[in-house]
């Protein structure tokens, strides 16, 4: 072992620089993890997917017309062709007459309000029993049936305003019975006229007011 008086004067101190430098070497490994993490940022977190918007089935007019209809105690039905309001002739028409009688403004006033909310065509049929008619202005049912039809289709056009144009006459007589000819009841039920708002149509509804 050296002398005390061999051994450097300044060994202790140094020692303090030691300790300087291991802070200034933190501080220095700080400052450098900080600026890398400011130039590359975490990246963001991932955006949880969006569920898909359910679709909206568009409503059935017809089928809310349906609804409305039979509310009213109507025969109303849907068919391939479409949806049929079947009226008896006694709610429409006198025994061999061809103008729609004042009690039954009601139901058409009722039934034309549906038919001025939606854009389908509409065919107006007459139905008839097999018993045949002749008097002064019809000779057979085909043609009481068919003016029927051409009533009902003018009292339509003029007093709700529906468009002629989606309206057409058809006269099917006797050739399409509810029941049989055979009793009162089912000739009854037999004549009747039809208003068939056809399902079969692409076009867009009209503009409500």
């Amino acid at each position: 072992m050296k002398p005390k008086y061999l051994q450097p004067q300044n060994a202790h101190r140094d020692r303090w620089m030691v300790s300087y430098l291991d802070v200034v070497t933190i501080l220095l490994i700080f400052f450098v993890a900080a600026a890398a993490k400011t130039m590359n940022p975490p990246p963001p977190p991932p955006v949880p997917p969006v569920a898909p918007t359910p679709k909206v089935q568009p409503r059935d007019a017809l089928a809310d017309i349906e609804e409305d209809l039979k509310k009213s105690g109507l025969d109303v039905h849907r068919e391939a062709r479409g949806l049929v309001i079947s009226l008896p002739q006694a709610i429409l028409f006198a025994p061999g007459d061809d103008q729609v009688s004042a009690a039954a403004m009601d139901t058409v006033d009722e039934i034309a309000q549906k038919l001025g909310s939606i854009p389908n065509p509409v065919t107006l049929v007459g139905h008839a029993d097999s018993l045949p008619i002749h008097n002064r202005r019809f000779r057979s049912n085909w043609e009481l049936s068919a003016a029927r039809g051409l009533r009902l289709l003018e009292l339509l056009t003029e007093r709700y305003g529906i468009d002629e144009a989606r309206l057409s006459v058809s006269s099917d007589g006797a050739n399409r019975p509810l029941e049989s000819n055979e009793t009162a009841d089912g000739r009854a039920r037999n004549r009747r006229g039809e208003i068939v708002i056809l399902a079969n149509f692409s076009g867009a509804a009209p503009e409500k007011s």
